[in-house]
């Protein structure tokens, strides 16, 4: 089993992580730009989080044989304060960098003018970079979220189908499969979906531009959760072909059009700028 995680947050794992990742079939991530848990006081901490994305994370998921690539944004969450909103201006260098291959996260947390306003903008940004979007849809009053950034979206230069509608879950994967984007899903271990979840709505909708991705951060959450729903679809009577379709070729059809998506992991040196992943041992 090939598995593509389109939303996992690796910064927040450690390396005994992408070891067990690797074992259970991971050979690609994307990691969207998200928030720390805590504010951020200054637009600096954004940039040296950015680079990051773009250097230190690509080395270390390399080491364990897994291609990383990102996705960069203002997210919807920091989007509300007025120390954060400055790193809008800068995004756009972020978004040349080949690594990246979306913008996002990007959509809505509380559905304030603030985020209205972030949102606008950096569809626009992925217009002008010809990049696809990842959203955020948020989680709470899930619907109305949906309806809200279905209509920014059709407002925007970016089409809806470049665009990946993620934190979906029944109340909303309808409206937004009708809508023509790509379905999101986030598989955690006592909120959001779950695999018996997850199967039932394959079941109902089908696998067609599909994405399921564990989200795993910093709180509670299982980075092997593409593993586990790959194993509930067999399970549950689905072909390898349909479970391919699912963790694999779809990811790879979404990042794909961004031009930048690279699943060679060439990247295998022992340092980075200097660094390495080994503590005690040469």
């Amino acid at each position: 089993m090939r598995i593509f995680d389109p939303h996992i947050h690796m910064t927040s794992r450690t390396t005994d992580d992408y070891e067990a990742m690797y074992a259970a079939g991971v050979r690609a991530v994307v990691e969207p730009a998200f928030w720390l848990g805590q504010p951020r006081t200054s637009p600096s901490s954004f940039y040296d989080y950015f680079d990051s994305l773009l250097g230190w994370e690509p080395f270390r998921a390399a080491q364990y044989g897994i291609a990383h690539h990102c996705t960069i944004a203002l997210n919807p969450k920091e989007a509300n304060d007025p120390r954060c909103t400055p790193v809008l201006d800068q995004l756009p260098r972020y978004l040349m960098k080949d690594n990246v291959v979306a913008v996002g996260e990007i959509g809505y947390d509380s559905m304030t003018p603030a985020e209205d306003a972030a949102l606008s903008a950096q569809l626009q940004m992925a217009a002008d970079a010809e990049l696809p979007a990842l959203v955020h849809t948020p989680h709470r009053d899930k619907l109305a979220g949906l309806h809200r950034t279905i209509d920014v979206v059709r407002e925007s230069a970016l089409p809806l189908d470049r665009v990946l509608l993620d934190h979906l879950n029944e109340t909303t994967v309808k409206d937004a499969k009708e809508a023509g984007c790509w379905l999101g899903f986030s598989v955690y271990p006592d909120t959001k979906m779950d695999e018996d979840r997850m199967v039932a709505i394959l079941k109902e909708y089908g696998a067609e531009k599909v994405l399921v991705n564990s989200a795993a951060d910093w709180g509670r959450s299982d980075p092997l959760k593409t593993r586990k729903v790959g194993d509930a679809m067999l399970a549950a009577g689905f072909t390898d072909d349909e479970v391919d379709q699912v963790l694999w070729r779809n990811p790879v059809a979404f990042y794909g059009l961004s031009g930048r998506l690279d699943l060679d992991v060439a990247d295998t040196d022992a340092t980075h700028e200097g660094n390495s992943i080994l503590r005690g041992g040469e």
